[in-house]
């Protein structure tokens, strides 16, 4: 049953091909590696910044170098996936995972100002990660994450996957928040995270909505795919 439900959560996401993806207690993850250290890469980030920034719902960008890094990181992903799928290197599950985490660690970087600018009655002053002891901590978070998830992670077992689950359910609500901060009624409405939950819980439904139409995209291509 849980196999079935991991499989169906990334079916219209990810091509979900099992050399390309792990298995932890005997369940597939429901992405590929690349896919898996996107999503928790990019919780664990937004875990970080909060916990650094402390709540202060920052509107401004990080500093230069940090969005730097983000970029770095985002560029290695492309690098990685690129030159691999154009078969002029070989790459290996591990770079997948390090590459995606690395872009998933970059896209809060800019998702959280946004978000706290769009939500927030009264959005906080300052750039997220404005204090380099903060930048710091970001960037050391990611390889600390990698060694994790290579070496504590499989302990978990069929959690593994259900963590994985759970980061891409938080990653896709909060992109959608984006948008949903941006609409009028829920537009700078929130003075405290209660109030905020309504266009939180939006976001997820969003979410769900998406994963459904995405999956049923995939079984029409294939149906009609399977035809010809």
């Amino acid at each position: 049953m849980l196999e079935t439900a991991m499989h169906w959560l990334g079916f219209g996401l990810c091509h979900q091909l099992a050399d390309r993806s792990f298995t932890a207690g005997g369940v597939q993850l429901p992405v590929c590696a690349r896919d898996t250290g996107i999503y928790i890469g990019f919780v664990v980030s937004l875990a970080v910044i909060a916990l650094v920034d402390r709540g202060r719902r920052h509107q401004d960008m990080p500093p230069a170098w940090i969005l730097g890094i983000g970029v770095a990181a985002l560029a290695f992903m492309a690098w990685d996936g690129l030159t691999s799928y154009m078969g002029l290197r070989e790459t290996t599950n591990l770079l997948r995972l390090a590459s995606g985490l690395g872009a998933g660690f970059a896209l809060p970087l800019v998702m959280v100002p946004t978000v706290n600018s769009g939500l927030w009655v009264r959005p906080g002053t300052g750039r997220v990660l404005g204090e380099p002891w903060k930048g710091l901590v970001w960037f050391a978070a990611a390889p600390a994450t990698l060694g994790v998830l290579v070496w504590g992670a499989p302990l978990l077992g069929a959690g593994y996957a259900v963590v994985t689950a759970i980061c891409i359910l938080v990653t896709f609500s909060a992109v959608n928040l984006i948008v949903i901060a941006s609409v009028p009624r829920f537009e700078r409405s929130a003075a405290r995270l209660r109030d905020a939950w309504p266009a939180i819980l939006l976001a997820l439904t969003v979410t769900v909505i998406e994963f459904a139409l995405a999956d049923w995209l995939r079984l029409a291509l294939s149906s009609i795919v399977q035809q010809r």
